[in-house]
């Protein structure tokens, strides 16, 4: 064998994923993997740290049905205004395994303040928000799977403290701007469309929450829901009809929020978690979690984990720190009346930052 056969002969087998196993085969079993263990993989060999981060490996998980649900966490700062974290947890955890650890993200190439965050697919879409106190109509995009920013197509209009939501695999921008010329009349609310890569207009009815900053929104049933600090609207993409978010669901509704099976949690004036059931129009608190978790006086962000209710909030530091804390969380109804009970799985704290510091959003990516 001359010495160029045996070395084309030696790279080709230094090349496979996993010796003796066909590549196609080594890669639906590396795509098994949960990510928590991708640090280690990614070190057993050069083919194996390619393949983790190649579109093809992604796809392929999804495929396989082997994604799992991260959190995506952002905080804000007297010195960092937008500083990008995830969650890295064992999905299989043991009393002697570390803690869920945050990995910081890439930051945002131009921060604002008050954006608006839509998940669609394996991207975090960051909608407008002001920088140097002046609406943005920019549109950043986060790809998850390789922590790579880029710009998106920009919104007709500026906005800041929009609401925004995704039906059907189209982002929904609502609010933001004030209806002071016909533009921002007829674009009050947006719809992008990421194959045609356009914002288009949202035909709405003459709205008393035109006017407001929206504070909260959230997905419930295929509709729209945005919160202004009194009122609210609905919106159904199907139909293309608005209406106004009834009182009772508008009294109770405090902070931001999130749904999990169907029914909208946040926290109360009493700081205790409480969830609104949209189908019999009642609130109802969590039980089961109180001795787990302090009263939220001071607000909570939640977000919907693979179907578990995950919180996260600011507590008490040393003075000049403040802890950044999070609860992973199972909920589901009992009994008759449909009772909210939880069970808290874990809760940590994540890290701790400089005092006057702020969690400013969390949302759920399937990777």
């Amino acid at each position: 064998m001359s010495t160029s056969t045996s070395t084309s002969t030696a790279t080709a087998a230094t090349a496979q994923l996993i010796p003796s196993l066909p590549d196609d085969v080594a890669l639906n079993c590396i795509a098994r993997v949960p990510r928590w263990y991708h640090p280690t993989l990614s070190i057993v060999s050069r083919p194996i740290r390619s393949l983790l981060s190649s579109p093809l490996f992604f796809t392929t998980r999804s495929l396989l049905n082997s994604t799992q649900h991260f959190l995506y966490l952002t905080l804000r700062s007297h010195h960092n205004p937008s500083a990008w974290f995830t969650l890295y947890q064992n999905p299989n955890p043991t009393p002697t395994d570390l803690p869920p650890l945050l990995i910081p993200v890439p930051p945002i190439p131009a921060p604002s303040l008050g954006a608006a965050y839509a998940v669609l697919g394996s991207t975090i879409y960051v909608l407008g928000g002001s920088v140097n106190d002046v609406p943005s109509s920019h549109v950043w995009l986060l790809d998850c799977r390789f922590h790579t920013w880029q710009p998106g197509p920009p919104m007709r209009v500026a906005r800041e403290f929009a609401a925004a939501g995704v039906v059907d695999g189209r982002v929904y921008v609502i609010g933001g701007c004030l209806v002071d010329s016909w533009a921002r009349t007829e674009h009050w609310a947006e719809v992008l469309d990421p194959e045609k890569g356009r914002w288009e207009a949202v035909p709405s009815s003459a709205l008393e929450v035109r006017g407001k900053w929206m504070h909260a929104s959230a997905m419930i049933g295929g509709r729209v829901y945005a919160m202004a600090d009194r009122g609210g609207v609905v919106f159904d993409p199907k139909t293309g009809v608005w209406e106004g978010v009834e009182k009772r669901l508008d009294l109770g509704w405090r902070g931001r929020a999130c749904v999990v099976h169907g029914i909208l949690y946040c926290y109360d004036y009493l700081g205790k978690i409480r969830g609104f059931d949209v189908k019999k129009r009642a609130w109802k608190e969590l039980k089961g979690v109180e001795k787990g978790l302090p009263k939220f006086l001071c607000g909570a962000t939640m977000a919907n984990v693979g179907e578990k209710l995950v919180v996260l909030w600011e507590g008490k530091g040393n003075g000049k720190e403040i802890e950044i804390w999070c609860a992973e969380i199972e909920v589901e109804e009992k009994g008759d009346d449909g009772e909210l009970w939880g069970n808290i799985d874990w809760s940590h704290k994540l890290l701790s930052v400089p005092k006057g510091s702020s969690i400013v959003n969390c949302l759920a990516v399937s990777l």
